[in-house]
């Protein structure tokens, strides 16, 4: 066919990526396409198709909606959220290429949400790729922040003005541009996910997704499908593929929250991913590399785990190339009141109030607790206080109620 059908003259924007596991279905595709007009490339699947979407810029994707790898609604809506620029045009297979009924992907799921994006939204909450990288983002340009990458200053979110927690920024700053395992270790509630959120925001890669993964809340009978993915009829109940959550960071940051809790058959497994960039889902002999930055965190000694063998010693050394360590709060006492003064302010900015202030009293209250709870404690803490305040512009000392300290 020496020219292209109106319909995908029309719909095309851009360079273009035909996605189909049918060789002969993209040849013909391609056919009816002037080569002279527009340039087009091939995708064999839909992890292919995500895998050069996320290598090269392209205006549309004109993808079969029958793939062996992927669902299609998952996939359109997971493009949709990496790739909001691309123009997803539905191929139909069973009529001829003259008359191709083209369905903007995109209009259609904004007018009619498939079951399959309301599942994806369900199934992952911890996706956090979904909010834009613009939340932790300085106002300054992404090249001045990555420039300045060795400068003090605390990262987004983050406050504190000891010496240990500027080390700990100053550490984090340099290590943000590069590709380099992070490993941050810390009592729980001391702040781990947002350094690695701070990371993923002045990193190269603050527009990619940012993937967390709790490994000590998914059941060690799901960890694998959850991490790795599956595909359709790889065991009972798996009635379509889906990505798994490592596959869902590719282009970003993947966060191994607790990932001390992680049983010794996953470390195996998740060892070669880290080695070698490769994820195999459930059910599939295909291996798929993905490019995503690696960050765990623990309150765990991993060391003490390796000595009882409970932890994999070559995984721990390749997840502990840059280790930061998160002080508790009662190590730094002189960040208690600015910290308490930024929640505070967050819950009259949420409330809609006039701003409030901690009397003198209760900022020594507030100083003179061991917070065992870490940040984690004192936030919960001013909350309880803010809402015991009621009308009152100052939140006093008799507010406060300190839980007594576990033995």
């Amino acid at each position: 066919m020496s020219a292209a059908s109106p319909a995908i003259a029309d719909a095309v924007l851009g360079k273009i990526l035909i996605a189909s596991p049918r060789a002969e279905f993209r040849r013909h595709i391609r056919k009816s396409i002037p080569p002279a007009e527009i340039a087009a490339e091939e995708a064999a699947g839909g992890a292919d198709a995500l895998l050069k979407l996320s290598e090269k810029e392209f205006g549309t994707l004109l993808l079969d909606p029958r793939l062996d790898d992927l669902d299609v609604d998952e996939l359109v809506a997971t493009i949709r959220v990496r790739h909001p620029a691309v123009n997803v045009v539905m191929l139909d297979r069973d009529s001829p290429t003259e008359q191709l009924n083209l369905e903007l992907a995109a209009e259609t799921a904004e007018s009619k949400p498939t079951a399959m994006s309301k599942a994806l939204e369900e199934e992952f909450p911890a996706r956090d790729f979904e909010q834009r990288a613009a939340e932790y983002l300085p106002e300054q340009p992404h090249s001045a922040a990555v420039g300045n990458s060795a400068e003090t200053g605390p990262l987004p979110e983050m406050i504190g003005t000891s010496r240990t927690m500027q080390q700990i920024c100053r550490l984090a700053r340099l290590v943000a541009p590069r590709n380099t395992a992070v490993l941050i270790v810390g009592a729980t509630g001391t702040g781990k996910e947002l350094v690695a959120r701070g990371i993923h925001a002045l990193s190269r890669r603050s527009r990619g997704p940012f993937v967390v993964v709790n490994c000590a809340a998914i059941p060690e009978s799901l960890l694998e499908a959850e991490l790795f993915g599956f595909t359709r009829g790889a065991f009972t109940g798996a009635f379509q593929s889906r990505l798994g959550r490592i596959h869902a960071a590719h282009g970003g940051t993947l966060l191994l929250d607790e990932v001390g809790e992680l049983p010794l058959s996953m470390q195996a497994k998740l060892l070669r991913f880290v080695q070698e960039g490769e994820v195999q889902r459930l059910g599939s002999a295909d291996l798929f590399r993905v490019d995503a930055r690696l960050i765990a965190a623990t309150n765990a000694d991993l060391l003490q785990r390796v000595c009882e063998k409970q932890f994999r010693e070559d995984l721990y050394y390749r997840l502990s190339i840059f280790p930061l360590n998160l002080p508790p709060l009662r190590s730094r006492l002189e960040d208690v009141l600015p910290l308490a003064e930024h929640f505070l302010e967050k819950l009259c900015q949420q409330s809609g109030l006039p701003r409030k202030v901690l009397s003198l009293e209760a900022s020594r209250l507030l100083r003179a607790h061991t917070w065992p709870g870490n940040v984690r404690e004192l936030q919960h803490s001013i909350e309880r206080a803010f809402v015991l305040a009621e009308g009152r512009e100052q939140i006093r000392a008799e507010d406060f109620s300190m839980p007594r300290t576990p033995a």
